[in-house]
């Protein structure tokens, strides 16, 4: 955006420069031209006046002296044409020495003056336009053209004090230009910081509702008012959001934890009145109010962990995977032997370390190992693999289940969300969002795919340690 911006202002000042500049050059150039031509057409003028009695005579030559003067001071051309059209007189002798060299410029403008037009001012002067400037006037008499007077000069001088002038136009357009872009810099900078710190926040306002941390607050950090006002509007908002996150979560946590004791009373109490209850329906009932009693323990349980795991993201703890998940599948299989399912584990990751919340590897092996054993057939096995990947580990988890079907991937991570084809099955639906949110808090990524064979992955990867 900084770059963007500079690049808005350098534009409107190289337009202003140049919008600016070109006319005044343009100018300036028309303006040596129009004095060169009125300074010029004077002296025909002046000329024509002078050879108006010579011509009348027939005696042309009587206004040389005054053309080799005029030729010697100012070195410009001065020729003399009768009515029809023949020079009769010139600076440099009858002849015309330099005639030669502007015959077709004079032509035409020798033709008009005959004609008894005066002449006209030419285009603007270029410097790097060599044409001389060519003016004839007319002789007159009783109003009658007699001749013409045509004067040739050379315009160097007049053109390159048009190109000094050209240059030192630009120079200062260039100084112009320079001295904008000193002050444009720092003043796009100073304008842009908020928006970056602003930027930055929002950053760390994602990362703290993710992590559990409090975002740092933008503060008062220079540029335009309008700006330092939605920086502290973004502060009272972060602020707002942090304690309504914070508030929900100790909210979960706390009613977790507090309703776990009298629900335990409660289990406890159906407990007791087993082989208390005589009539078979309300035994029955007595039995559903303790599955129950026993879902909804588990639920809570659910809720706690996953309290737990987001706000787990302040600190990171390393832990050697290997090591990890042959403890975890250590424990599981009893549980597997139980259900004859065999638990396989795949270690390659050569000791690799990865950096965790505190028991966040032993949670998500927990939950994952857990899930699958609940879908896994028996006389099937569950595969647990360790392996590098670049950078990184990762570790997978593959059943033999039912699996998921293709739409249900991406759903799978939601919280309290069950496949409608496992609603039979005891759970709350919070093991894969535990999973998730500690796997995000961990800086990796998870991935839920469909082995061929049948069956459920879900990969993890993280960075190495």
């Amino acid at each position: 955006m900084r770059v963007r911006l500079q690049g808005i202002v350098l534009t409107l000042v190289a337009l202003l420069v140049f919008g600016l500049g070109i006319p005044l050059a343009r100018s300036i150039a028309a303006g040596a031209q129009q004095d060169l031509f009125l300074d010029r057409l004077t002296d025909t003028a002046r000329f024509a006046s002078l050879a108006q009695r010579p011509l009348l005579d027939n005696k042309p030559t009587l206004i040389e002296p005054d053309l080799h003067r005029y030729t010697e001071v100012y070195g410009v051309q001065v020729l003399v044409f009768d009515q029809d059209g023949r020079q009769v007189a010139s600076a440099l002798g009858p002849n015309g020495a330099r005639l030669d060299s502007h015959a077709e410029r004079i032509t035409g403008p020798v033709h008009e003056a005959l004609a008894g037009r005066r002449s006209q001012p030419g285009g603007v002067l270029m410097p790097w336009d060599a044409t001389p400037l060519v003016l004839a006037e007319p002789v007159l008499a009783d109003g009658e053209v007699h001749g013409a007077v045509v004067t040739v000069s050379d315009t160097g001088t007049e053109r390159a004090d048009v190109l000094w002038w050209w240059l030192l136009l630009a120079a200062g357009g260039i100084l112009a230009f320079t001295l904008a872009l000193a002050v444009a810099v720092p003043v796009v900078r100073w304008i842009l910081r908020p928006v970056q710190r602003l930027d930055d926040a929002t950053g760390a306002l994602v990362a703290s509702v993710v992590s559990g941390r409090e975002a740092e607050p933008v503060g008062e950090s220079g540029g335009p008012p309008e700006l330092r006002q939605l920086g502290r509007s973004f502060d009272r908002m972060a602020e707002s959001v942090s304690g309504a996150l914070a508030a929900q979560r100790a909210f979960v946590a706390d009613a977790s934890h507090q309703l776990r004791n009298p629900l335990t009373a409660l289990k406890i109490r159906l407990g007791n009145l087993e082989g208390h209850v005589d009539d078979e329906p309300a035994a029955a009932d007595l039995e559903a109010a303790r599955v129950d009693a026993g879902r909804l323990h588990q639920i809570l349980d659910g809720l706690l962990s996953m309290a737990r795991a987001e706000a787990s993201g302040g600190e990171l703890d390393p832990v050697v995977l290997d090591d990890v998940v042959a403890e975890r599948v250590a424990d599981w299989s009893v549980v597997g032997q139980a259900r004859d399912v065999r638990l396989v584990v795949d270690t390659d990751g050569g000791g690799a370390r990865v950096c965790v919340p505190p028991r966040g590897a032993e949670t998500i092996l927990d939950a994952l190992l857990d899930n699958a054993l609940k879908f896994t057939a028996a006389g099937t096995e569950i595969r647990v693999a360790v392996e590098r990947d670049g950078d990184g580990v990762r570790l997978s988890v593959r059943d033999h289940g039912p699996g998921l079907r293709p739409d249900e991937l991406d759903r799978a991570r939601d919280r309290f969300w069950r496949s409608p084809a496992h609603q039979n099955v005891p759970g709350s639906g919070l093991g894969l969002a535990i999973v998730s949110e500690l796997v995000a808090h961990s800086g990796g990524e998870l991935e839920l795919d469909l082995p061929e064979g049948g069956g459920l992955r879900i990969t993890m990867t993280f960075p190495a340690a």
